[in-house]
């Protein structure tokens, strides 16, 4: 099994950015889609965007089209998520996973090798 590590998380100011990664040491890497989503206390865990493996074609969630941009660097093993023009609203612990089973990419029952977290808090 895939082992993934976030980082990148902290406290910012509405309308600041903060940049998430997401790295593993795995060697087949570029053949992982991977996922990024979040989760607040008492709710589900949301869907924010998904990348695959050769790093075309990402998605996202409507509520941060325009805001945030998930890229990766397969040679550093890394999956990025550049946050832009963030809000109070995005205040969450942010994970990341592999897109491991059939089914849809918003679903977190479609992902397996969930990293340990990262909070991200924006102040208002």
């Amino acid at each position: 099994q895939v082992q993934l590590v976030e980082s990148g998380g902290g406290l910012v100011q509405a309308g600041g950015s903060l940049r998430l990664g997401c790295a593993t040491a795995g060697r087949s890497f570029s053949t992982y889609d991977i996922g990024w989503f979040r989760q607040v206390p008492g709710k589900e865990r949301e869907f924010v965007a998904r990348i695959i493996g050769s790093g075309v074609r990402p998605f996202y969630t409507d509520s941060v089209k325009g805001r945030f941009t998930i890229s990766r660097d397969n040679a550093q093993n890394t999956v990025y998520l550049q946050m832009d023009s963030l809000k109070p609203e995005d205040t969450a612990i942010y994970y990341c996973a592999v897109y491991e089973y059939s089914g849809p990419y918003s679903s977190p029952a479609s992902y397996s090798s969930w990293g340990q977290g990262t909070q991200v808090t924006v102040s208002s």
